[in-house]
């Protein structure tokens, strides 16, 4: 994808300064070695070569710039073609459409990771064994969130959250299944999901 020579510039300067430093840099010193004299402008020149796939960081923490070599590049930047929408009742006509679809447009700009799905607890929910959920990383939960848990310092659900009085309930959604009920001083949130991908072959 194609990049301003102001934008080649800074993908220079961020490559230079990680080469001597050793880590990236913060916003404050691009602006300085950029002779960028507005924070913004710096944030704006980032966001687009990170919506190019050229860079890539974790959103929330200082210092997480990281210029992407050129192979990762054309993997992150993918874009699916968005061809129309399809029923999955009575057929109905489809039509090309130039619009695209990307993993970006379904986390956005948040701090997200993926886990591997091993078991069927949450099957009811359509989260079957070998699925990939995709979780926003926060550590608070509104009640009913499909959330990952951290139980007892050592092992990790996914489950429904509801907070009831001093206890968790962590619900399945699988009828074979029980409630884990945990002491909230035994229960770390580590994130909440947002969405599912699932591979067939």
């Amino acid at each position: 994808m194609a990049v301003t020579r102001r934008q080649k510039e800074i993908i220079d300067f961020l490559e230079s300064f990680v080469s001597r430093n050793g880590y990236s840099p913060s916003f404050e010193e691009i602006a300085r070695g950029m002779n960028l004299k507005s924070l913004a402008t710096v944030h704006k020149h980032i966001s687009n070569l990170e919506k190019k796939g050229l860079l890539d960081r974790v959103h929330n923490r200082s210092r997480s710039i990281d210029v992407l070599p050129p192979g990762a590049r054309n993997r992150t930047s993918d874009r699916l073609p968005l061809a129309g929408r399809i029923a999955a009742g009575l057929p109905v006509e489809t039509s090309e459409n130039p619009e695209t679809i990307s993993l970006h447009d379904v986390v956005g700009n948040r701090d997200v990771f993926a886990l591997e799905v091993r078991g069927d607890s949450m099957r009811d929910e359509h989260i079957i064994n070998g699925d990939y959920v995709l979780v926003e990383r926060t550590r608070t939960a509104r009640q009913g969130e499909i959330v990952v848990a951290l139980v007892h310092g050592s092992e990790t659900t996914l489950k429904r959250f509801y907070a009831e009085g001093q206890v968790v309930r962590l619900q399945p959604a699988n009828v074979d299944m029980d409630p884990i009920y945990v002491p909230a001083a035994q229960v770390a949130i580590q994130g909440r999901v947002l969405g599912v991908l699932r591979k067939y072959r």
